[in-house]
């Protein structure tokens, strides 16, 4: 038995994955010797004959039996693959692939590429645009023109690209977004969580769109910039009270000196606070402080109450001392004894004394306690009757 070479191994190895050998058959190919013996592969040892027709070996699971084969031992070849992927015209693997064809016998291929040439032109080309918004034209990426409101027309995609915008209804930042808190620090020293909204909208079109990398988060940058700058120049009891509508005005000043000297093509229509209260972390003693400024408020006005009730009684007195003297100056004796009965009159009426001019009444006699036990013993004899 001698060696068999490797040229001769690989070659027969070939052979059985081409078909000529199915590797689960005898083998015949590894048994035999490199005599003068017929080999597996034909009667004469050619690697082109044909298996022997009384190979009882198993058949290939993943070929199909093909007709007149005997037991299905033949290998797949190479026209059997594509006959049955529908690469031939004809035979065991059925007629091959064919697009459908226009009665005239010509392709649908012209026709549908034109369809797809229509759609896109219209869908390039035509350009509605709503009355609230603007569209920007560009060529190859550069400014040409502004369209209106309306149906325009262009040149297809990509020579020109219109970038549609609303230009007329107002946006809204709220800053900060959500339920954050944003501190800020008084012209006094003091900190306050400040919330405020800014209403905006696009003047220039042109401007907006190529101007800025990002115009919609510079406006919130130049808000809060402007905020902050207007917050620092007021005390935290303007910032909380009647200071709050010179600050947005200031805000919105300033936000649209900034934006215009940008270019940004953006027009502030207003600015407003909406909360101004104490940061989370000193609330409770910032409501003491309130109090106390509330008490003390509260005192102060009653004190300017009762200085004006006083200013305003002494205001009086010094009109009727006025009008007395106009008259002593008409009648001096006369004024003087009229003044001088209203003065003991008043000074007598609040003492227990009783003036008496009539001759022979004893000195003795108690009048002031007989004045004060009449209305006792009156109210006992009413007491009674009842």
């Amino acid at each position: 038995m001698g060696m068999i070479s490797f040229g001769e191994r690989m070659s027969r190895i070939g052979l059985a994955m081409a078909g000529k050998k199915s590797p689960w058959g005898a083998g015949e190919a590894e048994s035999s010797e490199p005599s003068g013996e017929p080999s597996a592969d034909g009667e004469d040892g050619s690697p082109g004959s044909p298996p022997p027709r009384g190979d009882n070996g198993p058949r290939n699971p993943w070929v199909p039996p093909s007709p007149g084969a005997g037991n299905g031992r033949r290998g797949q070849t190479i026209e059997d693959l594509f006959k049955r992927r529908g690469g031939g015209g004809g035979g065991s693997g059925g007629p091959g692939f064919r697009l459908p064809q226009r009665p005239g016998g010509g392709s649908w291929v012209p026709v549908a590429v034109g369809l797809i040439a229509l759609v896109w032109l219209g869908a390039t080309m035509v350009h509605r645009v709503s009355p609230q918004e603007k569209g920007v034209v560009t060529t190859f990426g550069a400014y040409s023109h502004t369209i209106d409101s309306g149906v325009s027309l262009t040149l297809p995609w990509p020579v020109q690209a219109v970038t549609v915008e609303d230009v007329t209804s107002i946006r809204r930042d709220s800053i900060p977004e959500g339920d954050g808190e944003r501190l800020m620090l008084t012209g006094d020293q003091n900190l306050v969580d400040l919330t405020y909204l800014v209403r905006w909208n696009i003047k220039d079109l042109k401007l907006y769109t190529f101007q800025l990398a990002e115009p919609d988060a510079t406006v919130k940058e130049v808000a809060e910039a402007a905020m902050r700058q207007s917050i620092a120049e007021v005390s935290l009891n303007e910032a909380m009270g009647a200071g709050r509508a010179a600050i947005e005005a200031n805000v919105r000043e300033r936000m649209q000196r900034i934006l215009d000297a940008y270019r940004s093509g953006v027009k502030i229509q207003g600015v407003e606070i909406k909360k101004t209260d104490p940061p989370a972390k000193v609330v409770d003693a910032f409501k003491e402080v309130l109090a106390a400024q509330q008490d003390a408020q509260s005192e102060i006005n009653r004190a300017e109450q009762w200085a004006n009730q006083l200013t305003q009684r002494a205001q009086g007195e010094a009109t009727a001392f006025d009008k007395v003297y106009d008259q002593y100056k008409l009648a001096p004796e006369v004024t003087r004894r009229r003044m001088y009965y209203e003065t003991m009159e008043r000074v007598l009426s609040q003492t227990d004394k009783v003036i008496l001019e009539s001759p022979g009444v004893m000195p003795y006699l108690p009048l002031p306690g007989l004045k004060q036990a009449a209305p006792a013993d009156n109210a006992a004899n009413s007491g009674e009757r009842r």
